[in-house]
């Protein structure tokens, strides 16, 4: 068992995201997604995937996803397809935006496509959630994504119990949002997902519900998981 954290950062400029993709290494990050909906430009990326050897994950989220992002679909590709170009390891893209061409194109480039698909308001039933996983692997994803809204704790249990059953077919993220969702994100990486998401410190969060690096790592620690 391989436990993975990804220290997720949302910088305003490339000067801030080099302070923080080294503050991530510092501590001990496995992989650092760089959200890029706050930067108003991506012409100079391949600075930031230069300046570290842990792989980036290139993620622009529209503000109808909870992101900062105001422009178009097509403009956000360009985004991500430059991204790509300049040396990230992954590129996010989500599951209704994705076609296979695509994705050819940032293999190419030496990219990893991660496709993903968030369900802000609720739960998915099992069937829902394998579904999406199928239409996932079908669309060509290296690493399949799906996040969950947690409205209860119980909600934890079936998303850990789906990352325990289908793990094994593809690299797998999957976990609940939200405060009640803290459960799957810490515990789904011990069930066999890819891996899970972490802020830098608290006041940092991308995303509800996310806790720091720091307090995965001690729990993780303590329980003698690796």
């Amino acid at each position: 068992m391989t436990l993975r954290i990804c220290v997720s950062i949302l910088p305003k400029n490339i000067p801030e995201a080099l302070t923080l993709i080294k503050n991530a290494e510092e501590a001990k990050a496995d992989l650092i997604e760089v959200r890029l909906d706050l930067l108003e430009t991506t012409s100079n990326l391949k600075e930031l995937a230069e300046s570290t050897r842990i792989p980036l994950i290139a993620t622009d989220k529209l503000e109808s996803e909870k992101g900062f992002l105001s422009k178009t679909e097509t403009k956000r590709k360009q985004r991500l397809l430059n991204a790509a170009e300049s040396g990230f390891g992954y590129v996010d893209i989500d599951l209704s935006s994705s076609n296979r061409q695509e994705f050819d194109k940032l293999k190419q480039m030496g990219a990893k496509p991660i496709v993903s698909c968030h369900k802000f308001q609720g739960p998915l039933s099992r069937s829902e959630m394998e579904r999406v996983l199928e239409q996932e692997i079908a669309s060509g994803a290296n690493i399949c994504k799906i996040v969950i809204k947690a409205e209860k704790i119980e909600d934890n249990l079936a998303v850990l119990n789906f990352v325990a059953s289908h793990s094994a077919e593809t690299k797998l993220v999957c976990f609940c949002m939200g405060e009640a969702g803290k459960v799957s994100r810490l515990l789904s990486p011990m069930f066999g997902a890819f891996f899970t998401f972490a802020s830098l410190k608290q006041g940092s969060e991308t995303a509800s519900g996310q806790m720091t690096i720091q307090e995965m790592r001690a729990f993780y620690d303590l329980v003698g998981a690796k």
